[in-house]
């Protein structure tokens, strides 16, 4: 149907139902004209404005929906665009955060490395740019070189793996295994902080139990010093003022008591060059013994690790010829302080040469070669030109591949840890090469009763010994377990091939004696009782001792400790000024010291 028709319907059937007159009349035969006459382009004028109003309104309608959705969208837009520019502020303010924290990370590392460079005024702007120069040119300075010492005094520790011996010790807990170093805040005066923080004091270098404070470390090396001291205060007026010796002579016995600060030992040690080659130089004095020969030492040794198998060491070191001289010192029960048996069989320190490793998984060896049995207080000029003092010592762990240093449980084993362990000692000594009785830290070759196998006349008039070979085996065995311990030692000495004055009939002299020590930890790593005691079978007597003591760790690590212990002797065969027990002495001592080992 066409547009014209459909209006030719609409307008007659308006007008069909209309009671108007002319007007309406009209219109119809208008509409009925436009309707059945032809269609002409003139005769649609009329009806133009009524196609314009229709389009119009359409228009309308379509705009108006076009605006509606177009508002909808726009606040959906709006709405996201919210939602991301929040997203984004948040993260831009987490990033300012760690960029703060950075940056104060970094101005801290910078005022702890200024205290390396000489004392200049204040830059008057402080930038972060120069801080971070600084710190470059300072990138050197750093920690992170592993520390290990092998030497006749010091337990070998490492720091840079999780070495049970060390985690167990009982000692401070370092940053980490690489040497994270403890720094001191010196905040920049940019950074808002109080008063206090302020005024805080730098704090650097690194701390080690037991082997020190790091004082350097560079790439071409580092250095740690580390201090050994103990105050003692002992009473030896129980013991009897004279004793006979098995030759009958009647000898004085020098009674004591006194306050001293008995020992003063200043180690340094480190790398040098490479980490496997190692230093260890050291000062120690024995203020009980001020005026003697060797009252003051000055040593070490150098040495390079290989591998696990294999490392070789040069210097003086403890010749490892008894367990307590395997290189366990200060890990005692009691404070460098040994059981008389001990002491009257084993070695000293000697200069020599070394090696030490593992043979397998869980047993290692030491094995040195020295010029004699105690270098301490003999010169070069006295020893004999032979190579032929032989010390040896293998030990097998087989429970756990540790036993922790020295004796006692301190580290509380949760697996029974066991140790067995084989001595072996050789060497030729004449008189010249054996220091006088009262040499620090010293050991004599004496029969049972405590007679220095080099006195004239001891064997029979006209006799005099010159030299002398000294065979010693020594065979222990230990445990640990719950902070319990259990030790045992077993010694065979034998001097023979005798030189000298009327020595040509001279038998052969045989000596074996053993110790037992047992301890507990009442308090893990606070309090440890334990019990001790040893003795000796010769042809010339048959001396022993006993001792009870007690540990307190104050700062439940092995650091500082202070140690009281009861004594008991019977014909003491070994004695000197370093040590709580008297030569000849019959009697109770009692000492008690405060230790230092840092």
């Amino acid at each position: 149907m066409t547009g014209p028709t459909l209006l030719k319907e609409l307008v007659t059937n308006e007008a069909s139902g209309s009671e108007k007159g002319g007007e309406h009349a009209s219109l119809f035969r208008t509409a009925s004209f436009y309707g059945d006459a032809p269609m002409k382009r003139p005769k649609w004028t009329g009806i133009l404005p009524l196609l314009l109003l229709l389009l119009q309104t359409c228009c309308s309608d379509f705009a108006n929906a076009q605006s509606a959705a177009a508002v909808t969208d726009n606040a959906t837009n709006t709405a996201k665009n919210a939602s991301d520019l929040i997203d984004k502020l948040d993260r831009l303010v987490e990033q300012n955060r760690q960029l703060e924290k950075q940056n104060q990370a970094l101005m801290e590392e910078i005022n702890s490395l200024r205290q390396f460079l000489p004392k200049q005024p204040a830059s008057p702007t402080g930038t972060v740019q120069n801080d971070l120069a600084t710190a470059k040119d300072l990138s050197a300075v750093s920690d992170g070189a592993r520390l290990h010492e092998e030497s006749g005094d010091v337990a070998s520790l490492s720091t840079k793996t999780s070495d049970p011996d060390v985690l167990n010790a009982g000692v401070l807990n370092t940053k980490d295994a690489n040497g994270a170093r403890e720094l001191g805040r010196q905040p920049d005066a940019s950074t808002k902080t109080t008063a206090s923080q302020q005024e805080e004091p730098y704090k650097w270098g690194k701390y080690s139990p037991n082997l020190g404070y790091k004082v350097a470390n560079t790439e071409y090396g580092d250095l740690s010093v580390s201090i050994y001291s103990y105050g003692r205060y002992l009473n030896q007026l129980g013991l009897s003022s004279t004793y006979t010796d098995a030759f009958g002579n009647v000898k004085n016995v020098q009674r004591r008591q006194d306050f001293q600060l008995n020992k003063v030992q200043i180690k340094f040690l480190g790398w040098l060059l490479d980490e496997k080659f190692r230093y260890f130089l050291y000062a120690w004095t024995s203020n009980a013994s001020q005026g003697q020969g060797a009252q003051v030492v000055v040593a070490g040794n150098l040495s390079y690790s290989f591998n696990k198998a294999f490392s070789v060491g040069v210097g003086i070191r403890s010749l490892p010829g008894t367990r307590s001289v395997e290189g366990n010192f200060p890990f005692w029960l009691g404070v460098d302080t040994r059981l008389i048996a001990d002491e009257f069989f084993r070695p000293s320190y000697s200069s020599g040469v070394w090696a030490w490793g593992k043979l397998a998984d869980r047993l290692d060896y030491i094995a040195m070669i020295a010029n004699n049995l105690s270098t301490l207080g003999v010169s070069a000029a006295q020893l004999n030109n032979g190579f032929n003092t032989v010390s040896t010592s293998l030990v097998w762990t087989p429970t756990t591949g540790e036993f922790g240093p020295g004796f006692g449980d301190f580290e509380h084993h949760d697996k029974l840890a066991t140790r067995f362990g084989a001595h072996f000692t050789r060497s030729d000594e004449d008189t010249q090469e054996q220091p006088n009785s009262n040499q620090f830290e010293n050991t004599q070759i004496r029969l049972e009763d405590g007679t220095v196998i080099f006195t004239p006349n001891i064997f029979g008039p006209g006799i005099v010994v010159t030299d002398v070979t000294y065979k010693m085996a020594d065979f222990d065995a230990g445990l640990k377990y719950h902070g319990f311990s259990l030790d045992g030692e077993y010694f065979l000495r034998w001097l023979d091939h005798f030189k000298g004055p009327g020595t040509a009939g001279l038998p052969s002299i045989f000596s074996h004696g053993f110790q037992l020590q047992a301890s507990a930890m009442v308090l893990p790593k606070y309090l440890q009782l334990y019990l001790g005691g040893s003795t000796l079978y010769g042809k010339y007597g048959n001396p022993f001792d006993f001792r009870a003591g007690v540990n307190y760790y104050p700062f439940h690590n092995r650091v500082i400790r202070w140690n009281s212990e009861f004594l008991y002797l019977r014909n003491s065969p070994v004695g000197y000024t370093a040590v709580p027990f008297a030569l000849g002495g019959n009697g109770p001592v009692v000492h008690t010291s405060l230790e230092v080992a840092f």
